[in-house]
C-alpha cells in the first residue's frame, strides 16, 4: 500500500492540489463566459480576479493535501491560514474593486450635463477606498488573532479601550479630521470629480479626492493637492455646483464718439459666426462714461468655463478688429486743451481792513524797495562778462 505520510507521498499530493487547482480555475472561468456570453463584464472580471482566485486555489488545494499526507504539522497549518487570510483578502478586494467599476462606468462623466454622474462618480470612489480600508484592516487584524500570545493581549488592550482611544484621537486628530473631511466631502455633494473650482486663486478641476486630500488639476497642467479639511474650513468657489454653464463679460475702454448701436449690431454678426456661444444671452452695455474715456462691457455665455473663456477672448479680438477697421473714431484718445494766458486783473490801490501790512507797504518808497527785491534778476551770461573784463584793461 502506497505511504502518503512519506516525503514522496507529501510532494505527489501537492502536485495533484496544483494539478486540481488549475483545471478547477480552467473550468470556472470557461463556466463563467460561456454563460454570460453576450456581455463584456466576465471577461473584465476574469482578468481583475483572476491571479487571486488562481492563488486562492492553490493555497486550500496545498493546504488540504498537507493536511491529508502529514496532519501533526502546527506551524505549517498557522503558515497557511496566515496565507489563506491574506489570499482572501486580495481576492474580496479585486471583487469589491470590480463591482464598484462597473458601478462607476455606468456613469460618464465625459457627456454634457454630466452633474449627476460626477457626484456618484466622487461617492464610490470613496467608498472603493474605504472598502479597501476595511479588508486590510479585517484581514491584519486576523492574521495577528492567529497567534496565541497576541490572543493574551488582546484582552488587556481591551481592558484599557478607553485610554488607548483618547490617546489615539489626540494623536491622530489632524489625519482624522482630513478623514473624515474626505467622507463629508464626497456625500455632502460640495465638490465632486471634474469640478471646476477656484481655490487658492487658482482654476482648476478637481481631479481626485481621496480620504485625506485633493488633487486639483490647475489648468497649465499643474496639480494642486490640498488637505480635504481645505474645503471644509475655507471658503471657495464652485462653477460647477448646480451647472457648467456660464455668464463672462469684457470691458472696453472707448473714445466718446463710439457709437454703442453700431457695437451692439457687430456683436450680434460676431457671436453668429461661432458655434461657442450657447446662445443663451448676448448684452453690450454703457456701464460708466467719465474720465474722458466710455465703458462699454460685453455679455455672453457658454456651456462651461473653457469654451467660455474662449469665447470672451474671440469677441474681444473680433470687437477690437472691428474698431480699428470700421470705426476709428471709437478708439480712445488723450486731448490736452492748449489755453492763452489771461491778463491778471490791477490791485486797487485803496487798502481794505482785510489787506496784510507788512514792511514794504503803506508808502511809495516801500512799494518801490519791494519792487527792487522782488523783481526778477538779469542774468549776464560769460560772453558779457568777458566783453566787461575788456574794456576795463
Amino acid at each position: 500500500m502506497f505511504d502518503w505520510h512519506s516525503w514522496f507521498g507529501i510532494m505527489l499530493a501537492i502536485l495533484i492540489a496544483l494539478v486540481a487547482a488549475l483545471i478547477v480555475a480552467a473550468v470556472t472561468k470557461f463556466i463563467v463566459i460561456a454563460a454570460t456570453r453576450r456581455r463584456e463584464w466576465p471577461r473584465a472580471l476574469t482578468k481583475k480576479a483572476r491571479h487571486p482566485y488562481r492563488l486562492l486555489l492553490v493555497v486550500v488545494g496545498v493546504w488540504a493535501a498537507i493536511n491529508l499526507s502529514a496532519p501533526d504539522m502546527g506551524w505549517v497549518d498557522h503558515a497557511f491560514l496566515i496565507a489563506l487570510i491574506a489570499v482572501g483578502a486580495w481576492f474580496v478586494g479585486a471583487l469589491a474593486g470590480f463591482g464598484l467599476e462597473q458601478a462607476m462606468g455606468r456613469y460618464r462623466i465625459d457627456v454634457p450635463d454630466n452633474r449627476v454622474a460626477r457626484r456618484v462618480q466622487t461617492q464610490l470612489a470613496i467608498v472603493k477606498r474605504l472598502a479597501y480600508a476595511v479588508i486590510v484592516i479585517v484581514a491584519v487584524g486576523s492574521i495577528l488573532l492567529s497567534f496565541p500570545g497576541v490572543q493574551a493581549v488582546g484582552a488587556s488592550v481591551l481592558a484599557s479601550a478607553g485610554i488607548l482611544s483618547i490617546v489615539a484621537g489626540l494623536a491622530a486628530q489632524s489625519t482624522l479630521a482630513n478623514v473624515f473631511a474626505g467622507v463629508q466631502l464626497a456625500f455632502s455633494d460640495a465638490i465632486r470629480v471634474d469640478d471646476v473650482v477656484i481655490a487658492e486663486k487658482e482654476w482648476g478641476r478637481i481631479e481626485e479626492i481621496t480620504l485625506t486630500y485633493v488633487v486639483v488639476h490647475i489648468w497649465d497642467d499643474r496639480r494642486m493637492v490640498l488637505p480635504s479639511t481645505y474645503f471644509t474650513s475655507t471658503p471657495f468657489e464652485n462653477w460647477t455646483r448646480s451647472s457648467s454653464e456660464l455668464l463672462g463679460s469684457i470691458e472696453i475702454d472707448l473714445d466718446w464718439r463710439v457709437s454703442p448701436v453700431a457695437m451692439r449690431a457687430e456683436l450680434e454678426r460676431i457671436l453668429a459666426r461661432t458655434e461657442i456661444w450657447d446662445g443663451r444671452a448676448s448684452v453690450l452695455q454703457v456701464t460708466d462714461a467719465v474720465g474722458g474715456f466710455v465703458r462699454v462691457r460685453i455679455l455672453v455665455t457658454a456651456v462651461d468655463a473653457p469654451t467660455l473663456f474662449d469665447l470672451r477672448c474671440f469677441v474681444r479680438e473680433q470687437m477690437v478688429e472691428w474698431l480699428q477697421t470700421q470705426d476709428p473714431a471709437a478708439i480712445p484718445r488723450t486731448r490736452v486743451q492748449m489755453v492763452e494766458e489771461q491778463p491778471r486783473a490791477k490791485t486797487s490801490s485803496v487798502s481794505t481792513a482785510t489787506d496784510s501790512i507788512g514792511l514794504f507797504t503803506g508808502s511809495a518808497e516801500a512799494e518801490e524797495r519791494a519792487h527792487s527785491l522782488t523783481s526778477a534778476i538779469d542774468v549776464i551770461s560769460d560772453e558779457q562778462i568777458a566783453a566787461d573784463r575788456a574794456k576795463r584793461r
